[in-house]
């Protein structure tokens, strides 16, 4: 398997964290569970002109995308097909950050996925087949760095409250109130909310909500056994109760469940893709 990742050079970083690649990418698994980060991802399939999306209640539930699409911010995870995954190129946006590249509303994609050629047109069509006929990594890298700094909106209609928010439910890891995010931008709590959403896609408590599933996933998996009442308060749940209903909310598993699916294949050594969870099959 071949792995590579490139970050792109300023300003286009202050909007993207990373490009990613992966060729030959196989796995045991067929499945791979896809949790939700708050943020927005650029897909370019390498080898056939589709993406597969299935629901994560019911796999028999397949949406089907062009090979180059837009994966809006999800409030739950969603499930792809390891077939399709043997040579993926991305976009990791950093949240807030796809708004200044699209030039629209990071709200009308939420909870969705979308062909890149319906918010380009046959750019976007071209681009994916330029991708394709690529070997080299830093040739992909560039390619997609050139046509997203052309797409920079110059400058970004930003509003300055989103970024002090997005650092703050970032840096607390969802655990600051919306109403006092809200006090110090100077905004009522409705339009810090409304700004918020635009830009990112997620509501502020929702974001901050995906966030702090995120922290305690990842302070689970840095340890060999978790006590989870205990990560339940340091991670800012009410309890242990609390922080089981979000774990089932955002991942469809318990904590236990998640951090033994998790072990698994960080013993055999397997590599898991960001935000990630491949089934147990």
């Amino acid at each position: 398997m071949l792995f590579r990742s490139y970050v792109p050079r300023a300003p286009l970083s202050e909007f993207v964290d990373d490009f990613w690649l992966y060729e030959d990418y196989t796995g045991a698994h067929s499945w791979e569970r896809i949790l939700p980060s708050g943020t927005f991802e650029m897909v370019f399939n390498l080898r056939e002109d589709e993406l597969r999306i299935y629901s994560a209640s019911d796999p028999r539930e397949c949406r089907r995308f062009a090979g180059a699409a837009v994966s809006g911010p999800y409030a739950g995870a969603f499930v792809s097909d390891t077939a399709e995954e043997a040579a993926l190129l991305g976009v990791h946006f950093k949240p807030g950050g796809a708004f200044a590249i699209l030039g629209l509303p990071a709200a009308a994609f939420t909870n969705l996925h979308v062909d890149l050629r319906t918010i380009w047109g046959p750019a976007a069509t071209m681009l994916r087949e330029r991708l394709c006929v690529m070997t080299r990594p830093l040739a992909r890298f560039q390619l997609l760095e050139q046509v997203l700094l052309g797409k920079l909106y110059e400058p970004p209609a930003r509003h300055g409250a989103v970024g002090v928010g997005l650092d703050v439910l970032m840096r607390t890891h969802g655990r600051e109130r919306v109403r006092d995010i809200a006090k110090a931008v100077d905004l009522s709590p409705r339009r810090f909310i409304e700004v918020f959403t635009a830009e990112v896609g997620l509501t502020p408590k929702l974001f901050g909500r995906v966030r702090r599933f995120q922290h305690a996933a990842a302070s689970s998996r840095s340890a060999a056994r978790t006590d989870w009442a205990k990560l339940a308060v340091e991670c800012g749940y009410f309890d242990q109760s609390h922080l089981i209903r979000e774990f089932v909310e955002f991942s469809g598993l318990t904590p236990a469940q998640f951090h033994e699916r998790l072990n698994t294949f960080d013993r055999s050594g397997m590599h898991v893709k960001r935000h990630h969870l491949p089934s147990a099959d």
